[in-house]
């Protein structure tokens, strides 16, 4: 008889023996239910979160040689939840859809063309349910887990797609973008990101969300797999007539951004100055050149808005989102009513005002969308490429309260609407970090130019990366003491600025900070000055550095106020306004704009 037998033998009757026995056994249980969960936990580290689901899908045959090797060969790819595969059910990243939806029966065509280049397609990707979001979290999928900053959001709606390329777990991959759901988690993920012109890639077999503005677009670490992915989706000639290139600045688009923005501006006007084709960069206001040449915008039925400024665009994004919301009622609105499928917190609001708003303005929405298609081929078809930030801002953290979010929504959407509503190409180019995030840049030309921008990243991008290195170590200017030469230049500056003369006063107060920088008046005078020219993002440093010196500077804050409400960071405005109140209960401007302030954030 062997010894556990013989032992169970003897001690059948003791209690005590039989307790030890469960114990032993509970304890086995449990280390392999942790190894278990251990496991499961590493596997969804080494893909980051990015799949919904894994399979493999190998490329067409590859023809005999001496034929040339396939354009894609050896690639690996990963598709967004979006796109029909053959046997598959297109998820559409809700748990709802999928249940009541059957497999597809064909592969989409964007798919097919991929797989017929000689790449391989390795699984589905995470993304916002419905791509109605542009943060990249999943309540039932979970959220992909940025690479770069793990505590921040990935960005959306094509989440997975744009992690699973940065993690390294794919060559490329494939989303949609309809309000910016490629741009935005390329920007907050450090790689590239391309969005078409809307119509150039076929959306059959894709998922639709908004028909108008919905593109296919697509993610990669390096600026070649971009460039050979896009010659196949646009079904491009490898020869065309080479043009000259015309750099334009977005000036008052930088206002926007909390990122540092001069450097980067440098870096590309220094990058071009060493290349061949490309004309001097020229620089401009878009909000005005968009308020003069989009009259639809003062009909729509926000236009109670002032018309310049970033707030000209927030005017555009709220047709932007209009425009989405009518369309995706009219595609699922039956699906919705049928079903009454169960949505994540933010994804549910949003469904619900699709469904429950009525469209009587929706001719001017169209109108809009055609007049911003004509402006931009006007400004940007003799070689033109604008250049914009991507975001404003850097990603929010995981799980951030909804109320936090709504400054961050109103400012990536006022920056993404350009291309949505204008249908011009853009892409998003990484260009390194700045406090732990990744920072980005973003070139638009016109609608039909998309091998002519991506020719022009080919072009550039290893003398940008150079120059953005020689403009991270760049010194500030010095400054001196000169007290009689500072007052009378702020004189100048205060008689310019009477005379209107605005960028002159800007240059008088300028030099006289240089000569005594401790002067808070100089920085005031010279904030109002920006305000008049909507310069915010300078006014609002002016106004900063007034504060850091003299808590008790009423006009810095109202300007700063102004400055903060013109850049839709209303929360911050609101909180100046406020304490310009608190230091002068009688000031009448102060009362007006916390007003103003409570009524558009309620």
């Amino acid at each position: 008889m062997s010894t556990p037998l013989k032992l169970i033998k003897e001690h059948a009757s003791d209690p005590k023996f039989w307790l030890v026995i469960g114990v032993g056994v509970a304890g086995i249980i449990v280390l392999a239910e942790t190894r278990r969960r251990r496991r499961r936990g590493n596997s969804q580290k080494q893909d980051f979160g990015a799949f919904v689901e894994r399979f493999e899908i190998l490329p067409f045959p590859q023809p005999p040689p001496p034929a040339a090797k396939q354009t894609l060969s050896s690639l690996t790819f990963a598709i967004k939840d979006i796109f029909d595969v053959k046997s598959y059910v297109a998820g559409f990243g809700n748990p709802d859809w999928n249940r009541t939806h059957e497999a597809a029966e064909k592969t989409a065509v964007v798919v097919t063309a991929l797989l017929k280049s000689g790449a391989t397609c390795v699984g589905k990707t995470v993304m916002d349910e419905l791509s109605l979001g542009i943060s990249g979290e999943n309540q039932y999928y979970g959220t992909p887990t940025n690479p770069h900053t793990p505590l921040c959001i990935p960005g959306g709606s094509s989440s997975g797609s744009a992690v699973a390329v940065a993690a390294g777990l794919v060559d490329f991959a494939i989303g949609t973008d309809t309000t910016g759901c490629v741009r935005i988690p390329a920007s907050f993920c450090g790689i590239f990101g391309f969005r078409p012109s809307h119509g150039a890639i076929s959306t059959i077999g894709v998922l639709p969300n908004a028909q108008s503005l919905d593109t296919v677009g697509w993610f990669a670490r390096d600026p070649s797999v971009l460039h050979r992915v896009g010659h196949v989706l646009l079904q491009l000639n490898p020869v065309e007539t080479k043009r000259s290139r015309c750099i334009i600045f977005a000036d008052d688009l930088f206002q926007l951004s909390k990122v540092q923005t001069q450097k980067t501006i440098h870096a590309i006007s220094k990058a071009i100055e060493n290349l061949s084709g490309y004309q001097a960069a020229k620089h401009m206001n878009l909000c005005q050149y968009i308020t003069s040449k989009v009259p639809s915008l003062r009909l729509h039925e926000q236009s109670t808005y002032q018309q310049n400024g970033p707030s000209v665009l927030k005017v555009l994004s709220s047709v932007m989102l209009t425009l989405q919301g009518y369309e995706f009622k009219t595609n699922h609105e039956e699906w919705i009513q049928s079903v009454k499928p169960k949505f994540g917190r933010d994804v549910s609001g949003r469904v619900t005002a699709a469904i429950n708003t009525s469209h009587d303005n929706i001719k001017t929405l169209y109108k809009v969308r055609t007049e911003m298609r004509v402006a931009f081929q006007n400004l940007l078809k003799d070689g033109g490429i604008l250049v914009i930030p991507t975001v404003a801002d850097s990603p929010l953290k995981l799980n951030t309260k909804k109320g936090l979010s709504s400054e961050f929504y109103d400012r990536t959407f006022a920056l993404s609407s350009i291309a949505s509503m204008s249908g011009c190409c853009q892409v998003t180019i990484p260009l390194g970090y700045q406090n732990d995030c990744c920072v980005s840049v973003s070139l638009i030309s016109f609608h039909g130019a998309d091998k002519f921008l991506l020719d022009t990243v080919l072009d550039m991008y290893t003398t940008l990366q150079e120059q953005v290195s020689i403009a991270s170590s760049l010194p500030l200017p010095d400054t001196n003491s000169n007290m009689d030469t500072s007052e009378l230049l702020k004189e100048k500056g205060n008689a310019a600025f009477k005379g209107r003369q605005w960028n002159k006063a800007v240059n008088y107060y300028t030099e006289a900070i240089k000569l005594n920088g401790m002067n808070m008046t100089y920085y005031c005078n010279r904030a109002a000055a920006y305000l008049k020219l909507g310069c915010f993002q300078q006014a609002e440093e002016d106004c900063s550095e007034a504060i850091l010196h003299d808590k008790k500077n009423v006009k810095a804050y109202l300007r700063r106020g102004s400055a903060r409400e013109s850049l839709l960071r209303y929360k911050e405005a609101f909180e100046d306004f406020k304490h310009a109140l608190v230091l002068e209960p009688q000031n009448k401007d102060a009362s007006l704009a916390e007003k103003r302030l409570k009524k558009l954030m309620s």
